[in-house]
């Protein structure tokens, strides 16, 4: 084997290794994350949740990548460890599916159907249909579906071309001494579990072991150990990954691998044991690509038939492994395992917001509360909720920078610019609710008491803030347009209830009814409530702009407004109907 076929195999192997990834992105895609996102609602039944994570892998096509998300549930606290001990299993047995697929390569016969059948056959076409895709259309789930088809040309390319690599080693001696090592199981496990550690896919080191397997030197003996130890290499990925994570997300890549020498100290026991009574002849024999497929399904299922039973023994296993030494931050917050899943990134990220909207939708209605009923530790309640939701702030913006570099779908791109319009106006929101309750604070203190009039006012005003607060959340959660279109016309209704009371209150001071210290305090809260709206409204004419691929808020407001909307004038005439105020909060000259 000579310089250059060392450069075939690298490429080759380069190719095979692009492929997969190519190919599990546009699966992924394809599926628009749904599988993924269903594993945040798994139940305690370990069974469904090992369907569950051989589904997923299947379709992706890494166990690594499936472990990887499971141990950012776990660590984001979505899923208990329990949870996530069946789906662990689950993907070790749905990362076979890729092993079948590249042992088409070794199908034989002459027929014409037969022919068809063998990827080097059928991967040009793919690779054509796909390329026609990309270039002529632009639909998502098209171009999705295209590059799961270059994937699988270019994966079927490259195990072609190592298979080609290796094939002068079927008459090399120094080769076949070689192979003779890995007929003793230890170093066959030590060799498989570190080819999959440097190179992170037991797919792929499974398909290097088919590629050379055509080369007629690879027998049971020396297959069986490496294809063990790749089960073991798979386990770097997650142990990685669980690198600063919290306890319960280190106990999960644990329980990966545990499961994974488990399973193949018992059934080295179990196997090599029982050949010592009676002697397996076939472990001379030369292995084929769908024999490796076959090893590796068969280990895989046996380890899962013989552990699953005993989910809660290897949890018991982490836990003593990692002991609870210290307390952990209950605070929500965003993992970065999830952008190389960016629907299930975007999704996570959408349910951070909601969050935080919600808490910034309490402290504004707990801050109108404390109006004339002002209570400390209520007080520190809310400011509480005010310094969280400026974490919120913090993290959501740092996350949604890095996720907007990934190549992310078009709804994904439209929530991703939703939530970063819309954070800005709900931190704000919960600044001008503490202005709120600094003023209710004051009243407090000075045991100032508005007049019957101010008073009325002022209700009419706070009903009006919780309605627009309540509306525009609503809208931005659900991505609500028609909701958020009544938002503006509440917000225009508003303003002139502040104009009203603004001019009632100068009348006041006028006729000696209000004292100015009250006037200050009056006029605070009107402005505090009057600028909630203004947020409310930005809000919601994100959400209706980002729906109809735009945004240009002034130019949106200016043609609503100077326009004869119907619907726009019939909620506008609903709201100053419903928030008219009373006679008594208008003083007359």
């Amino acid at each position: 084997m000579d310089i250059f076929s060392i450069l075939q195999l690298l490429s080759g192997l380069a190719l095979f290794l692009y492929g997969m990834n190519t190919m599990g992105d546009g699966l992924e895609k394809f599926s628009g994350g749904k599988l993924e996102k269903t594993l945040e609602k798994m139940t305690n039944n370990t069974f469904k949740g090992f369907l569950l994570g051989a589904a997923v892998t299947a379709v992706i096509q890494s166990s690594s990548a499936t472990t990887v998300m499971v141990v950012g549930f776990v660590n984001s606290g979505i899923m208990k460890l329990r949870q996530a001990i069946g789906i662990i299993m689950g993907a070790n047995v749905g990362t076979t599916v890729t092993a079948w697929i590249l042992s088409l390569s070794g199908i034989e016969g002459d027929s014409v159907f037969m022919q068809l059948l063998k990827p080097t056959s059928f991967s040009a076409v793919f690779a054509f249909i796909g390329i026609i895709l990309i270039m002529f259309t632009k639909s998502d789930s098209k171009k999705n579906l295209a590059s799961i088809l270059l994937g699988f040309a270019i994966l079927m390319f490259g195990m072609d071309s190592m298979s080609s690599a290796v094939a002068p080693l079927s008459d090399d001696p120094n080769f076949a001494n070689l192979l003779t090592v890995f007929n003793n199981p230890v170093f066959g496990i030590i060799a498989g579990a570190l080819l999959t550690a440097i190179i992170q896919s037991s797919s792929a080191s499974v398909g290097i072991l088919q590629a050379l397997s055509k080369t007629g030197a690879i027998t049971y003996s020396m297959a069986i150990p490496i294809v063990m130890g790749q089960n073991i290499g798979t386990c770097v990925t997650a142990l990685i990954s669980c690198i600063g994570a919290k306890k319960n997300a280190k106990r999960a890549a644990l329980v990966h691998l545990y499961f994974n020498i488990i399973g193949t100290l018992v059934i080295c026991a179990l196997f090599y044991g029982s050949n010592l009574i009676f002697q397996y002849g076939f472990l001379d024999d030369v292995v084929a690509e769908a024999n490796i497929a076959v090893i590796h399904t068969a280990f895989n299922i046996a380890a899962t038939a013989m552990l699953l039973p005993f989910t809660r023994q290897l949890e018991k296993l982490a836990c003593l492994t990692i002991k609870d030494t210290e307390e952990e931050s209950e605070t929500p917050f965003l993992d970065e395992r999830f952008l190389n899943t960016p629907s299930l990134a975007t999704d996570r990220a959408l349910n951070v917001t909601e969050k935080m909207a919600r808490l910034s939708e309490g402290t504004l209605l707990g801050a109108l509360e404390m109006v004339g009923n002002y209570n400390e530790k209520a007080a520190d309640t809310l400011s509480e909720n005010e310094d969280t939701i400026d974490m919120y702030e913090d993290v959501i913006s740092t996350y949604l920078v890095k996720l907007s570099q990934k190549n992310l779908s078009e709804n994904d791109s439209k929530s991703v610019q939703r939530v970063l319009h819309g954070i800005g106006d709900f931190e704000r929101i919960s600044d001008h609710a503490m202005n709120i309750v600094g003023a209710a604070k004051e009243i407090e203190e000075k045991k100032a008491v508005f007049s019957e009039g101010a008073m009325a006012g002022l209700n009419v005003m706070m009903d009006a803030i919780k309605e627009i607060i309540n509306n525009a959340t609503l809208a931005f959660i659900n991505n609500d347009v028609k909701l958020a279109a009544k938002v503006e016309p509440l917000e225009q209704v508003i303003d002139r209830i502040r104009d009203k009371l603004k001019e009632a209150h100068v009348k006041r001071l006028t006729n000696g009814e209000c004292t100015i210290e009250l006037g200050f305090i009056f006029s605070d809260l009107i402005t505090s409530m009057e600028r909630v709206s203004d947020h409310c409204s930005n809000i919601a004419v994100g959400v209706i702009e980002i729906n109809n691929n735009g945004y240009d808020a002034h130019e949106y407001l200016h043609e609503l407004k100077n326009s004869d909307d119907i619907q726009y004038n019939a909620d506008y005439k609903e709201y100053k109907k419903k928030y008219a105020l009373p006679a008594s909060a208008l003083v007359k000259k």
